[in-house]
């Protein structure tokens, strides 16, 4: 039966489910890797053919893959619907949006983040690669010592050495969560190093580059209770700093643009 025949026999809900289902299945091909990133679905006729429905359902379809950033629609005639793999980046900046509506305060971001890290850099200096891991550590501060005096950059390249730490701890789900958490804390520490904000922004910001030196030589060491210990003393420190500053919540922080 056709989709206007489902509509007309009172069976509503069919059309607006179909284009759900077709969205899933597309979706299913990405995640698993099966439709790779760059890879062309066809043009909207041959996706009508093959999944057998109306251009409408097909295109409510693909504006739900492209609204998550799966997908990408190119007019014209070299045009088509292209696969994109998913995007950590795009995920931490839907969810920044998400606490932004909400209205959550910045002390509960930071509070989150706060929780993970120090747990993060005992699980690295307990790692087999902690010495590597600690030479990481050293050549992302010296990239945050090169922008100093750039203050969006300078919150970038803090935000890469917070995920970075997380990300060698080994749990992906801790990094995806730390990632959607640095999205909104970058924006911070970029607002709290602009020179009118303190006179003194350069010298915090030397202040804490010297604390991550001190935390890559606990990792190089190995010593885990102690890396543990001094990184959530840092981020207790760094949040009094920030959270002093005048975004209050994520809605505030999130006029302050890169």
């Amino acid at each position: 039966m056709t989709e206007a025949g489902n509509a007309r026999g009172g069976e509503r809900a069919a059309p607006r489910e179909k284009p759900q289902r077709i969205a899933d299945e597309l979706r299913r091909l990405i995640v698993q890797g099966e439709l790779a990133e760059g890879e062309s679905l066809g043009r909207e006729p041959d996706l009508v053919d093959r999944f057998g429905v109306s251009r409408p359902s097909l295109r409510e379809a693909l504006r739900i893959l492209e609204t998550e950033g799966l997908i990408s629609v190119r007019r014209g005639v070299l045009g088509g619907v292209i696969v994109h793999q998913p995007d950590e980046r795009l995920t931490a900046r839907t969810a920044a949006m998400v606490l932004q509506a909400r209205n959550v305060p910045l002390v509960d971001v930071y509070d989150a983040r706060s929780l993970i890290e120090p747990v993060a850099a005992r699980m690295v200096a307990a790692s087999r690669s902690h010495r590597s891991a600690a030479a990481e550590l050293r050549r992302l501060t010296a990239e945050q010592l090169e922008a100093v005096d750039d203050p969006d950059a300078f919150g970038q390249a803090n935000s890469r050495f917070h995920s970075r730490l997380v990300e060698l701890a080994g749990n992906q789900t801790l990094a995806i969560v730390t990632e959607m958490l640095n999205e909104v804390v970058a924006r911070a520490v970029a607002a709290v190093s602009q020179p009118d904000d303190a006179g003194d922004a350069t010298t915090t910001k030397l202040r804490g580059l010297r604390s991550q030196a001190r935390l890559a030589t606990l990792i190089e060491q190995g010593d885990a209770g102690a890396a543990e210990e001094h990184w959530a003393g840092h981020m207790k420190i760094v949040g009094r700093v920030m959270l002093a500053q005048r975004a209050k919540t994520v809605i505030d922080l999130m006029q302050h643009a890169f």
